[in-house]
């Protein structure tokens, strides 16, 4: 559920400031896009492209009409430098073979960005076989919170496909073990251990701080949890491999949902999917059920279940096989993009819809209506093999 955040200005504009211009790169000589709703953080970072005096170009449509290649097409048009997406439409343009680099002129574009989710090696491979050469791929994560980022390029540091650069100046980001801990190069709780400018005034009617204090800092006292699972490497580099309370964790294995969906989606019939864990007792490992989206004409059958349970188990491990997949007409988004997955997993549990999630963040509110009939189904004793019917 929104949190009504509210924000400050000053510390957004530093912030905003040090990632375009040190970070980023950009200046006069740049026209900067970044394809965003306006009730994304990303929005409010393709504006403040203006702080560094770049060209800033906006878009009002959808991006996939009438097909993959039109922000493309935009970005040869008006002569980008800087592409920004979200990792979600890089791979949909991976996975329809696009190659813009072959179709149009990108001649001058030196920076293509990727929010929003992780953005898996595969991409990476892509962007630079498909899209750029030599572009500097910046990949980079933060949070709606503090309408930043806290990780991700820097023009001098390499970019390794699937990692990303480097923690942003000012941003003091670490890796937390379950007993607190800071580690290095194992996964762990992203956490900021020291104030960062634009960290949020506080919540909305929240006038002692009590709830503010609540969503950030009760897991560890005085450190601000975001939700994300990190690996921070010794040289500062690092991946995020999901939200840490999607994490799928089945007989001690942990794995973050990225590298499943990248399993999941790089199969041809499969255009989206979303997995959930149900944990179970003391007895048993629980349930893992995902739920596909298939493209026109496919369907799941049996055959196409033995696929995706072969391409998991060889990818990532025999534990990682669902013991349920579902077909469903549409994955939950939110407006930015993201997948919903620990809504859905609260409606599979019991929670009532209004209570999982509010309509007015979501892309699409019927997609999760669809999995709350569902649920009202298992509970019944019926389940279909697709939500729809």
């Amino acid at each position: 559920m929104p949190k009504a955040i509210v924000h400050g200005h000053g510390g957004i504009l530093l912030e905003h400031f040090k990632a375009l211009a040190l970070h980023g790169d950009l200046g006069a000589a740049d026209t900067f896009f970044w394809f965003s709703t306006t009730g994304w953080m990303m929005w409010n970072y393709l504006v403040s492209g203006l702080l560094v005096d770049s060209t800033i170009v906006s878009f009002d449509g959808d991006p996939a009409h009438p097909d993959l290649m039109t922000l493309w097409r935009l970005a040869a048009e008006v002569g980008m430098t800087a592409f920004g997406t979200s990792a979600p439409f890089l791979l949909a343009c991976r996975k329809a073979g696009l190659r813009p680099g072959d179709d149009v002129d990108l001649s001058r574009l030196r920076m293509v960005g990727s929010a929003g989710a992780p953005l898996p090696a595969e991409g990476f491979d892509w962007v630079y076989a498909d899209v750029a050469p030599k572009v500097m791929l910046a990949s980079i994560s933060g949070g709606t919170d503090v309408c930043t980022a806290f990780v991700g390029m820097s023009p001098l540091l390499p970019v390794r496909s699937g990692e990303i650069a480097c923690r942003y100046l000012g941003a003091k980001i670490e890796a937390f073990d379950a007993s607190g801990a800071s580690v290095v190069g194992q996964l762990g709780e992203l956490v900021i251990t020291a104030p960062m400018p634009s960290m949020p005034v506080g919540f909305w009617n929240d006038p002692d701080g009590s709830r503010y204090r609540a969503a950030y800092f009760d897991d560890y006292p005085g450190v601000w949890r975001h939700g994300d699972w990190i690996t921070i490497a010794a040289d500062g580099s690092c991946v995020i491999t999901g939200r840490s309370d999607a994490t799928l964790n089945r007989g001690g294995v942990r794995l973050g949902t990225s590298e499943f969906y990248a399993v999941v989606e790089a199969l041809p019939e499969i255009a989206d999917s979303l997995v959930v864990h149900l944990e179970g007792d003391d007895r048993g490992p629980g349930e893992l059920l995902l739920f596909v989206t298939l493209h026109p004409n496919c369907e799941l059958d049996d055959a196409l279940r033995g696929r995706i349970a072969t391409e998991l188990r060889r990818a990532l491990s025999p534990r990682h096989v669902p013991d349920t997949i579902v077909a469903v007409p549409a994955v939950p988004r939110t407006l930015s993009g993201k997948k919903l997955e620990v809504p859905v997993k609260r409606i599979l549990s019991g929670t009532p819809l209004d209570e999982a999630a509010s309509a007015g963040a979501l892309a699409d509110p019927a997609a999760l209506a669809a999995f709350e009939a569902f649920a009202r189904r298992r509970r019944g004793g019926t389940s279909s093999a697709y939500i729809g019917e």
